[in-house]
């Protein structure tokens, strides 16, 4: 059983061969440490050597005319600062407020060249999606949530705007990569270290139909669908999973109620996991023994239908090389 074949069975809510093991996404700055730490000189060279199952290859490169980003907000720094629709209050006003991207400016050719050249390993692609968050910067995050109160029309439209283009966007991206990618991996943050952002029901109004949308649309073309979501997401995971998600990442292990012995007392058996490996203090403090001891931990509770992983895809230069080591080895026995 190669990776691809191991992380399609363990996704799919079967056992394979062995659980799965993603090392991450690490930061920039964490790259130069750890290839000196492993004697290695491309991300890739550091993937075989720890023996990584899963190649994430997001979708797109947008090539706009004057330059602008994705989604760009000139002059905004944070989701706390008031975005071009923090004053709006007429929903008809939305596309007059703002330019927005255009999916004709998508290049995909870059993507489809890694995800040929991928070889036997999971291919997780298509666009990120983080409409959650775009919506939350259009408006800044407390006028934002305050319209989901007072101007419902206004936060709908703008939600409709945002996730159109995503929808477009994925439908011209899987219509070019076909049979080269295996999974759909989009991400929102919708918790913090304590609980959701927003409340349930303001979850099931303003998110949930188009993040519906979103797994049908991967659903249809045969892909599954793995979804990453930070934070405390406990109370919302059914309504998840009921939406056609099959794998959640990355168990943010110290958020309330993230825990694995909460999860696979809640939810094991109806979803994959994939992470849960601490990144807040075990990884960055820990020793290579104790790391070692809680991935089998992490194992015997989530398991079989797990992939093992950090808490956090990003991790950052604090977390020493050989704890990676360790976390790697353990995953693999």
């Amino acid at each position: 059983m190669n990776s691809r074949e191991r992380l399609r069975t363990i996704i799919a809510g079967k056992p394979a061969d062995r659980c799965g093991f993603w090392l991450g996404n690490p930061y920039p700055d964490t790259w130069p440490l750890y290839h000196a730490y492993f004697g290695t000189s491309t991300q890739e060279q550091l993937r075989l050597k720890l023996g990584d199952d899963f190649r994430w290859i997001p979708a797109g490169v947008y090539r706009h005319p004057q330059g602008r980003g994705l989604f760009d907000i000139p002059g905004k720094s944070a989701h706390g600062t008031p975005g071009p629709f923090a004053h709006c209050e007429d929903p008809a006003a939305v596309d007059t407020l703002y330019e927005w991207p255009n999916p004709d400016y998508l290049d995909f050719e870059p993507v489809l060249e890694a995800l040929r050249h991928a070889g036997p390993y999971y291919r997780a692609s298509g666009f990120w999606a983080p409409f959650y968050h775009h919506v939350m910067d259009l408006f800044g995050m407390e006028q934002y949530m305050m319209n989901m109160y007072l101007n419902p029309e206004l936060v709908q439209a703008v939600t409709d705007r945002v996730c159109s283009f995503f929808h477009e966007a994925n439908e011209r991206f899987f219509d070019a990569a076909g049979e080269l990618m295996d999974g759909y991996f989009f991400g929102n943050d919708f918790g913090t270290q304590r609980d959701l952002i927003c409340g349930p029901a303001q979850f099931d109004q303003f998110v949930m139909p188009w993040f519906r949308r979103f797994t049908e649309q991967a659903h249809a073309r045969g892909y599954q669908v793995i979804l990453h979501s930070c934070g405390s997401v406990h109370k919302v995971i059914d309504r998840l999973i009921d939406a056609g998600v099959e794998c959640l990442h990355p168990l943010q292990a110290r958020a309330a109620d993230m825990e694995a012995q909460t999860l696979a007392r809640d939810f094991k058996g109806r979803i994959a996991f994939l992470g849960g490996i601490d990144t807040q203090e075990l990884l960055v403090s820990g020793t290579p023994e104790e790391i070692k001891a809680d991935v089998r931990r992490v194992k015997e509770l989530l398991g079989p239908c797990l992939i093992i992983s950090p808490s956090h895809e990003a991790l950052l230069p604090n977390v020493p090389p050989e704890n990676v080591q360790a976390m790697a080895e353990a995953a693999l026995e």
